[in-house]
């Protein structure tokens, strides 16, 4: 033999590299967890010997392994809560939380997520007045879909102590009514405050089960295996403080961590010096290619649908527009001085003058620091204006989006998004086709657990804009081919992380990573999209799922 073999010879494969050098192959041989070789199925045998695994992929479609940028695995899905998804009224959101209380009477807190904000009635937010009735005198701690905000009982806000004189809390703000000054129960601002460190530590410290150490690792395994499970083999997970880096390790240890990992730091408001020089010494720490530390994650506005994202015009029906964590120039200050030290930032952004903003602020480091590689990214990119669409590629800001929450289903006409942004806005909606057309790089993500993680719903989504069960379409014109879907769940999503010289690609000396699917995604019709299985997943030349 006139080299040495391999240690895993895929063949009898229809691969899709998504590498314009070598577009198509049929066979690839690994070494030392890197691909060596890709060609036709008969030029295989000579990579083959007696200790090589051989994989036949029987003529299924093989792609390189997802890349999802921007999954929430840490905070994932909790069996321990009342799942609200897919409640659409205030009675079915009773009769969940009341089963659930009947079947747990011991129960010292009633914790539930995924709450839907259309399940309100009117279109107003939830007070603790709604869940009194089906709770009683056992706190109740209820997450929204997004995760964005949290809805509390009376018996909650009595055991966190929450009162007309201390409202503004370390996990979020706390709504007031404007006639008694009397908390309601709803708290803005928890994705931005209760998900921080400080904010962590607080909910922990008052006993809420949901915070503790065990839950939170619970939450993170199940989420890794289902990451795993759906082809995904490296993972984003966009907002960590330094204490949740021992999760990562713990899972590592525990052999729960088969996708690799970029952990990106939470860098709310109050983030000092101090810390910024501890985040360098995490990522030092934390630099090998199955567990990565470094980019920071920053805040400018919140979301559409309880109306705290920033627009440019007022919401549809008000005179109020939202409001941005920063003033313009104070944000411009932070991203400069950021973009100095050499952070990476990623910049949750939905409403057109926050996505606005944000530009302005790359804009400005630019010219102060000099243009340079720093691939910073806007995260959501919900609503966007078009007259930003270039500056994504003329600034080199990747648009980090995720296809499925565009659904019409999610925030098409009838649902808080559409509603509240109005329908002259609708065609600034996730805007994925034109931000290509403009040159811009489209990173793709899940964003689970407000979204499903499979990237097969998020690919349907972006190619058809109609629900998951059929129907019409919502912006049409802004749909994408499957081709470019695919490279934004892979390639666009490694060059966005700096990973394209390693992941992204089926290509000689990258790292195995790759996914055998049971349907050729490319040649079917998209309504047969979803439902397409991860039937064999390889991470660095070993098989880490299989069915």
């Amino acid at each position: 033999m006139s080299r040495p073999p391999a240690d895993l010879v895929l063949r009898n494969a229809r691969i899709h590299t998504v590498d314009p050098a070598l577009p198509e192959a049929e066979a690839l041989a690994v070494r030392d967890g890197r691909i060596v070789w890709l060609g036709p199925d008969a030029g295989a045998d000579e990579w083959v010997s007696g200790r090589t695994q051989v994989l036949d992929a029987h003529g299924k479609l093989v792609l390189p392994g997802f890349i999802d940028a921007h999954n929430h695995v840490r905070l994932g899905s909790d069996d321990a809560c009342v799942q609200l998804a897919g409640a659409r009224t205030l009675d079915e959101v009773h009769d969940r939380i009341r089963t659930w209380h009947d079947a747990h009477p011991g129960a010292e807190w009633i914790e539930a997520e995924a709450l839907d904000y259309s399940a309100l009635p009117g279109g107003r937010m939830p007070r603790a007045a709604d869940l009194d009735p089906v709770t009683g005198d056992t706190p109740a701690f209820v997450l929204s879909y997004d995760v964005h905000t949290a809805w509390l009982n009376t018996a909650a806000l009595r055991r966190l102590g929450i009162t007309k004189d201390r409202t503004d809390l370390p996990y979020g703000r706390a709504e007031t009514d404007p006639a008694t000054g009397e908390p309601t129960g709803f708290l803005k601002d928890f994705a931005v405050r209760g998900l921080s460190r400080d904010g962590h530590r607080a909910l922990r410290d008052l006993g809420v089960p949901w915070a503790s150490p065990d839950r939170q690792y619970r939450r993170l395994a199940g989420s890794l295996d289902d990451a795993i499970r759906f082809g995904i083999t490296t993972v984003v997970e966009p907002q960590n403080s330094l204490d949740d880096l021992a999760l990562f390790e713990r899972a590592r240890e525990e052999g729960r961590l088969r996708s690799r990992i970029v952990a990106a730091l939470f860098h709310p408001r109050g983030t000092t010096g101090a810390d910024l020089v501890e985040f360098a010494r995490a990522a030092e720490k934390y630099d090998d290619d199955r567990l990565s530390v470094g980019p920071l994650k920053l805040y400018i506005d919140d979301v559409v649908e309880p109306r705290t994202a920033a627009l440019l015009a007022p919401y549809a029906g008000c005179h109020h527009r939202g409001e941005t964590f920063y003033p313009p120039e104070e944000f411009a200050e932070l991203l400069t001085e950021l973009d100095s030290l050499g952070f990476q930032c990623f910049v949750h952004a939905t409403g057109d003058r926050g996505i606005r903003t944000v530009l302005d602020a790359v804009e400005r480091a630019r010219e102060f620091n000099g243009p340079r590689d720093a691939r910073h990214q806007i995260v959501h990119v919900e609503c966007l204006d078009p007259a930003d669409t270039p500056r994504f590629a003329e600034l080199g800001v990747v648009a980090c989006m995720q296809p499925r929450h565009a659904a019409p289903e999610i925030a098409g006409p009838g649902q808080d998004w559409a509603e509240n942004v109005g329908a002259d806005r609708w065609h600034k909606a996730w805007p994925l086709r034109s931000l290509k057309e403009a040159g811009a790089v489209l990173a793709f993500s899940s964003d689970w657990n407000v979204a499903e993680m499979d990237p097969m719903i998020g690919i349907y989504t972006a190619v058809t804009r109609r629900p998951l069960s059929g129907g019409e379409p919502w912006g049409p014109q802004e749909t994408i081919d499957v081709e470019t879907a695919v490279h934004g769940y892979t390639m666009g999503s490694a060059y966005a992380n700096f990973l394209e010289n390693e992941r992204g690609s089926l290509t000689v000396g990258k790292l195995a990573d790759f996914v055998l699917l049971s349907r050729d995604i490319l040649r079917i019709t998209p309504e047969d999209i979803p439902g397409t299985v991860a039937e064999t997943v390889v991470v660095g030349g070993e098989v880490a799922h299989s069915i």
